[in-house]
């Protein structure tokens, strides 16, 4: 009885069987889509945080110059995060029914559009719009790459997570080494033009099909080697999407959810907390460092903490995320009684901490993502992602509200 064709096995009689090598080119080829995937899941997630972060460095500078009053700051923050908001509010609720194809497309052309307007601000009006271009851009990207990680192997998510990490990292010390050798912001802005190029390439020229593809971990093999996407049917058409769910169905698969966003949502408050209303306050006059100094060494090290654990998903899984959400509150707690009773000798333990908090924080969203990945149904995981993108945002809003109105509460005592 002869085999089919493509099995790897023929039968020859009832008596036996023999096995057919497996040919090597296909498993060459299952190799390449999956470092293909990895790399391109990568680059997406640091050209889609990159241009963010880079952005609003240089709307910061531009707006210093112009005298910008405590009003226009609050201004630039709302500008930051109110966009990105409203986006993950929409998500689960009518834009996965757009395709992916052009979601990209507009992420992209929104990054670009942000590094011009703020290189050519000439007002606060202009250098706002920036923000707002970027904040579409971001919210949008990461809305889309998440829901499209349901149709990857499930490692992608690790690989996508670490390119953000790397993104805070990378953009804040490329922005300030440019600027430092003499490149004016709008250079420097003008000359990361090619970051949202990158973007797109790498969704439309990397990535591979998600056809027919097992979301299983890394070491399942795919079925079959994948080209790429352009010129391929787009993943928004594969059966047991998210656009095929009722409203009862998201409203039930949402509900379940919430054991990951809450957690999360706490995570992010009492870091951005931290991070938005305590590290102008916590200055050590007994160092070589200057106030400007000590500050941007917080934001280094918040970053840099960020980028290790969100790369860290290969070493350290972690399931119960509450306890993460558990230590940055006591974390917020700490740094809170410092910056009132001042209690701690030396600037180097505010390091420390600063760099467990980042620790905390990352670890915090790639595990969030990667649980909801396992222990979601296939039909179900796209939504799940895009409803959860909403978690980081509404515990950075959240925090926003109480921080700003504290640090100006804190500096009039002071």
């Amino acid at each position: 009885m002869g085999g089919c064709a493509g099995s790897r096995r023929r039968f020859s009689d009832s008596e036996g069987e023999e096995t057919v090598p497996e040919p090597r080119l296909p498993l060459l080829d299952h190799q390449g889509a999956h470092w293909k995937n990895a790399v391109g899941f990568w680059l997406l997630g640091l050209c889609n945080n990159f241009s963010y972060v880079v952005m609003l460095s240089a709307a910061h500078d531009i707006l210093s110059h112009e005298r910008t009053s405590g009003n226009q700051s609050h201004a630039v923050l709302l500008a930051d995060i109110l966009p990105t908001l409203i986006i993950k509010l929409l998500a689960p609720l009518g834009l996965h029914l757009l395709p992916y194809s052009p979601r990209v497309l507009v992420s992209g052309i929104c990054a670009a559009g942000s590094f011009v307007l703020v290189a050519f601000s000439h007002s606060v009006g202009t250098s706002l719009c920036g923000v707002v271009f970027a904040s579409i851009s971001s919210g949008l990207g990461e809305v889309t790459f998440l829901s499209l990680t349901a149709f990857y192997p499930r490692a992608v998510i690790s690989w996508w997570s670490s390119g953000t990490g790397g993104a805070g990292l990378l953009g804040a010390l490329s922005y300030l080494g440019l600027t430092q050798a003499g490149l004016s912001p709008q250079q420097t802005l003008l000359s990361m033009l090619g970051i949202p190029a990158l973007l797109l390439a790498s969704y439309f020229l990397l990535l591979t099909s998600p056809e027919a593809q097992d979301p299983g971990g890394e070491e399942e093999a795919e079925s079959a080697a994948r080209q790429p996407l352009v010129g391929t049917e787009a993943p928004e058409s594969k059966p047991g999407s998210s656009s095929s769910l009722s409203l009862r169905e998201r409203w039930t698969v949402f509900k379940g959810l919430l054991w990951y966003i809450v957690p999360l949502v706490v995570v992010y408050f009492a870091e951005y907390f931290i991070n938005q209303g305590l590290f102008e306050l916590l200055f050590f006059r007994n160092t070589s460092l200057s106030h400007a100094q000590q500050y941007r060494w917080y934001q280094m090290l918040y970053q840099a903490g960020v980028f290790a654990s969100r790369s860290s998903l290969r070493c350290c899984r972690i399931r119960f995320t509450w306890a993460l959400a558990l230590l940055q509150c006591l974390n917020l707690a700490f740094l809170l009684a410092d910056v009132w009773f001042g209690f701690l000798p030396s600037i180097y333990l505010v390091f420390l901490i600063i760099l467990y908090e980042g620790l905390l924080g990352g670890a915090a969203y790639v595990n969030t993502f990667h649980n909801i990945a396992l222990e979601t149904s296939d039909e179900h995981r796209e939504f799940a992602m895009a409803a959860t993108c909403i978690s980081d945002t509404l515990g950075i809003s959240l925090s926003g509200l109480l921080a700003l109105p504290l640090h100006d509460f804190l500096c009039q005592l002071s």
